[in-house]
C-alpha cells in the first residue's frame, strides 16, 4: 500500500499491523497483527523503516521479573517516517524522516538548558511500560489485550507511537539501515568517549567489554585523537573486529598469569589509562575499571546495564587519596535532538564509521533470527528491515 495514502486516509484513526510481540520471557517473538492508536497530544505515529536489535532488548527479553513485564513491543533503536502528530507538536510533520530514542529531550526543563547535563528532568527516563506523559500504552492486540512499550520507542512493530520528546528529525538522505544505529548503542559509545569523558588528544584509554558500545567507544575515542586504546575481553577475536575502530593493544583476562586486569594495564601505561569504559555491566569491572585508572585525573565511565539491585564496592580512603572520577553515561552524555544529527554529519563526511558496525541484515518476518545471532556472540549490529522486498 502507498504509505502516502496510508497517512492521509489513516490520520486519526487506528493503525493495523504487523508486531513482532515478546509474549513470554526468553521465547521466541510472535509475529501477529496488532493495532497501534492513533496518537496523543505531544505524541507522534511512526512507520517504521527498520531497525536493529540491541543486548537490551535481549536483557529485557529474559528477565522474569518486573521491569520485565509481558505482552511487550521490545526494540528501541529505529529509523522511521512520520505517518500522523497529534496536537501541540510543531517540531516534525507528516513525512519526515525521525529516530526516535529512549532518552528524551523536552527543551524546556533546567538539564535540557544546560551544557552539563542530557538528563530531562520534565520527561525522565525510566524503564516504563507505558507512554511517558499519560502512562497508558497505544498497542493492543486483536483481542482487546494491552501490548507494553518498551523504552518509550517499541519498534519491533510496523507502526509505533512515540513521544515528540523522543523524536529526532533528521535529513532523509542518509542511509537508513545505517541511521538507525544512533538509536541507542553507537551513540552512547561514541558520546561516552567525546561528550561524557572528553576525551583528550594524545590520551591512553581502556575498554572493558568489546560489544556494539565498546566498539563504539573505541570509535569515539579514535575521533578525538586518543593514541592507545587497549580493549579488555574474554574474545580474542574482538582485537581484530577492534583495530577497524581503532584499538592499539589486547588484554584477555584469561592470559594475566597471576596478575588482575587492572595491574596489567597499570604496567603496560605507566600508572593507569587517562580513561577507563565499563561497557558489560558488571559491579566486578566496574571496580578493576576504577582501580586501572591514573590517580588524579582519571575518569572511569560506566555504561553497562547490571543487573537491578548491583552494587559497587569501593573503599573510602582509595576514593579520598585517588583523586579519580567515576560517573555513568546514559545514552553517552548526548542530547538527542542536537547531537544525533551531529554524528549523521561527520558519517556523511566520511568521519564516523557506521557501516563497520553492521554484520548482519535480516528482513522483519525473520526477527528471531537477529536474536540467535546476537546471543551466539555472531554479530555487532543485526539491521531488521521492515520492507518485503
Amino acid at each position: 500500500m502507498d504509505p502516502e495514502k496510508l497517512s492521509s486516509g489513516s490520520r486519526g484513526k487506528p493503525i493495523r499491523c504487523r508486531a513482532a510481540v515478546s509474549r513470554k520471557p526468553g521465547e521466541p517473538l510472535v509475529m501477529e497483527e496488532i493495532i497501534v492508536a492513533p496518537p496523543m497530544p505531544h505524541e507522534v505515529r511512526i512507520r517504521i523503516i527498520c531497525t536493529s536489535l540491541c543486548h537490551s532488548d535481549i536483557i529485557f527479553w529474559k528477565m522474569k521479573d518486573f521491569p520485565g513485564i509481558f505482552p511487550r513491543i521490545l526494540g528501541h533503536e529505529a529509523i522511521g517516517i512520520v505517518e500522523s502528530v497529534g496536537e501541540n507538536v510543531n517540531e516534525v510533520t507528516e513525512g519526515d524522516t525521525v529516530i526516535p530514542t529512549f532518552m528524551s529531550q523536552c527543551g524546556e526543563c533546567a538539564d535540557c538548558r544546560s551544557t552539563k547535563s542530557n538528563l530531562c528532568t520534565k520527561l525522565p527516563f525510566k524503564v516504563s511500560p507505558f507512554m511517558p506523559r499519560y502512562q497508558t500504552s497505544r498497542f493492543t492486540d486483536l483481542n482487546g489485550e494491552v501490548l507494553y512499550h518498551f523504552l518509550f520507542v517499541s519498534s519491533f512493530t510496523e507502526y509505533t507511537v512515540v513521544d515528540i520528546a523522543h523524536v529526532t528529525k533528521i535529513d532523509p538522505a542518509v542511509t537508513p539501515s545505517r541511521a538507525c544505529l544512533l538509536g541507542c548503542g553507537i551513540s552512547t559509545g561514541v558520546g561516552a568517549a567525546w561528550r561524557t569523558a572528553n576525551v583528550e588528544e594524545g590520551s591512553t584509554v581502556a575498554i572493558f567489554g568489546l560489544g556494539s558500545i565498546g566498539l563504539a567507544v573505541a570509535e569515539g575515542a579514535r575521533l578525538c585523537g586518543a593514541t592507545r586504546i587497549i580493549g579488555v575481553d574474554v574474545n580474542q577475536q574482538k582485537f581484530e573486529t577492534g583495530k577497524k575502530f581503532g584499538l592499539t593493544d589486547f588484554v584477555d583476562p584469561a592470559n594475566c598469569e597471576n596478575k588482575s586486569v587492572s595491574e596489567v594495564i597499570i604496567e603496560m601505561t605507566g600508572g593507569g589509562a587517562d580513561y577507563c569504559f565499563e561497557c558489560v555491566g558488571l559491579a566486578s569491572l566496574v571496580q578493576e575499571a576504577y582501580a586501572c585508572c591514573r590517580k588524579g585525573w582519571g575518569k572511569t565511565v560506566v555504561l553497562g546495564v547490571d543487573k537491578p539491585g548491583s552494587q559497587v564496592s569501593l573503599l573510602s580512603g582509595e576514593i579520598l587519596h585517588s583523586g579519580k572520577n567515576l560517573m555513568g553515561s546514559l545514552f553517552g552524555g548526548l542530547k538527542p535532538k542536537s547531537d544525533i544529527p551531529l554524528l549523521l554529519n561527520r558519517y556523511m563526511d566520511k568521519e564516523l564509521q557506521l557501516d563497520e558496525f553492521v554484520t548482519h541484515e535480516v528482513r522483519f518476518e525473520d526477527i528471531n533470527k537477529a536474536f540467535d545471532l546476537l546471543i551466539e556472540g555472531q554479530c555487532l549490529r543485526c539491521v531488521i528491515s521492515m520492507c518485503n522486498e
